[in-house]
């Protein structure tokens, strides 16, 4: 904010203030009452009928805290079942099987793969239950608050889930686990793979909707979104300004990689938490960053891909790391608290994606000396986990990090997700077959031989010049007030939202007594 009481914006627009005890949080959609009881009243009555119950935040942060009788009966319960059990498996300690574990599932890189003495932790999204990605997660997260409030009403609205695909999907299976109708809104040209589980989990071919473009056409599918918001049937709940999102993952994404942190520590005394990496997409999972920012003083470094370098360069483009968005802000992304942004080419991914899950690629990886155990699991990394973990090299070389600088980051969803994108990009680039001349060349360039190219570290000017971008998105496209726009820019903002998780939880509880579901457990 500048001193003169105008925005650092373009302009001289009066400078929204922030009151916690005065701000309405209805202003982004939130709240932490009952607004229609006559909806919650109907949500009671659905949920009953079909036997939900709905976990906490604290609960999937923590699932020691679930029910030992709701554990056990999850044993029975296949994890990619259409079954509202699997609500409470959407945290990360599951294992590929759905079993209950005491630590996330993940791998720590070492030097020998990646060049530097940083460990870099990756948390394991595909773990997550019947979409085998993360973004099971936001979906929940956006829902839910809207389900024991009343706002929403599973009897007589749609919920439309606007995505590049695996936010889409998730929030499908979501909502076929609570009991409502779910929409996904998604690019025609996104991998195979997605459309093929839509077919799968949707039964009106009506519930999938296709927009012009792929990873790069986010505002194809607001666009489709505003149409289909003029009938009062639909409710649109878009990642990219769901505040819940933000929350979601800064209660339950944060206290996983915290616990992942922690675990390496207890082996190597004097580890910091340097450093956390995500992709924009949404800006979610950025969200997790604000807390181990605010406890450990992780730098928070957010990705974009370089052949559309939004936040690097103001840039524009296509590009292929589907699950990373580009071209314009999110509304939840708390720019203003992001240190570092990093530019990652989709060359880059694309051809590591396909070292990662050939024998060509294994056997070269295995003669450069990688232990096995790490090469055993690159199969869990997709596109943006490949994404991740070449901006956290990429970071760490900037900053000049070393063996005590731990960097955190998540592979979204894995390799199974993107076979036909792997088949595709191989017959254009790869004619003859791969091979290990191939498989060296892929990796020497794009993992040994990382530069530090396309990292800005932020100071006030780069910060305020990202969020301004906003601007044209959210005010000028999608008519959000300047006021709720501008206010973002201060951190008490986003501070104050980092606290409804209880009250939140509070209401679930409640609502679960409401409907008797879990009398007895």
């Amino acid at each position: 904010m500048s001193s003169s009481g105008t925005s650092v914006g373009v302009g001289s627009f009066e400078v929204p203030t922030f009151n916690s005890e005065s701000f309405d949080l209805s202003r982004f959609g939130l709240h932490t009452e009952i607004i229609d009881d006559q909806r919650y009243q109907r949500s009671v009555e659905r949920f009953r009928e079909r036997g939900i119950a709905l976990p906490t935040f604290s609960q999937l942060a923590n699932p020691s805290e679930i029910p030992d009788s709701i554990r056990s009966d999850l044993k029975e319960v296949d994890r990619n079942a259409a079954d509202p059990m699997n609500l409470y498996r959407v945290h990360w300690y599951n294992d590929f099987h759905g079993e209950f574990v005491d630590t996330p599932d993940h791998v720590v890189l070492t030097s020998e793969m990646t060049g530097i003495d940083s460990p870099i932790i990756v948390a394991f999204g595909n773990r997550f239950p019947m979409i085998g990605a993360h973004k099971v997660l936001a979906a929940y997260s956006c829902l839910v608050p809207r389900v024991v409030t009343g706002q929403y009403d599973p009897t007589t609205q749609r919920a439309i889930w606007p995505s590049t695909g695996n936010y889409a999907r998730g929030g499908v299976a979501i909502s076929r686990l609570m009991g409502c109708r779910g929409v996904a809104v998604l690019p025609e040209n996104m991998s195979r793979e997605r459309f093929e589980w839509l077919d799968e989990w949707i039964a009106n071919p009506e519930d999938v909707i296709k927009t012009t473009g792929s990873e790069s056409n986010v505002k194809e599918i607001y666009d489709a979104c505003n149409e289909l918001e003029k009938d009062p049937g639909n409710f649109i709940l878009n990642q990219f300004s769901e505040f819940s999102n933000h929350i979601g993952h800064h209660e339950v994404t944060s206290r996983a990689l915290e616990h992942l942190y922690l675990n390496l520590a207890e082996s190597h005394p004097g580890l910091n938490l340097s450093a956390f990496v995500a992709a924009s997409g949404s800006a979610g999972t950025l969200a997790a960053g604000e807390r181990l920012k605010s406890e450990y003083g992780a730098r928070i470094v957010a990705v974009e891909a370089l052949e559309c370098p939004t936040m690097l360069y103001n840039g524009f483009g296509e590009h292929n790391i589907q699950g990373i968005g580009d071209k314009h802000i999110p509304l939840i992304h708390n720019v203003t608290n992001t240190d570092v942004v990093v530019g990652i080419s989709d060359r880059a991914c694309d051809e590591l994606g396909v070292v990662f899950n050939s024998p060509e690629g294994l056997a070269y990886l295995s003669e450069l000396g990688i232990n096995p155990s790490i090469i055993s699991q690159l199969g869990h990394f997709g596109l943006s986990g490949i994404c991740n973990v070449l901006a956290a090299i990429k970071t760490a070389k900037k900053l000049g990090f070393g063996a005590d600088d731990a960097i955190v980051t998540v592979a979204t969803d894995g390799a199974e997700l993107y076979a036909s994108e792997r088949e595709a990009m191989a017959a254009n680039r790869y004619v003859n077959g791969f091979s290990s001349e191939d498989a060296s060349a892929a990796v020497e360039e794009h993992l040994r031989g990382v530069d530090t190219n396309d990292v800005e570290v932020l100071d006030e000017i780069g910060k305020n010049r990202i969020f301004n971008l906003g601007y044209y998105t959210w005010v000028e496209q999608q008519g959000i007030e300047f006021s709720d726009f501008e206010i973002r820019r201060e951190q008490d903002v986003w501070e104050h939202l980092q606290t409804l998780a209880p009250a939140w939880d509070e209401l679930i509880e409640e609502f679960n007594n409401q409907t008797g579901v879990l009398a007895g457990r």
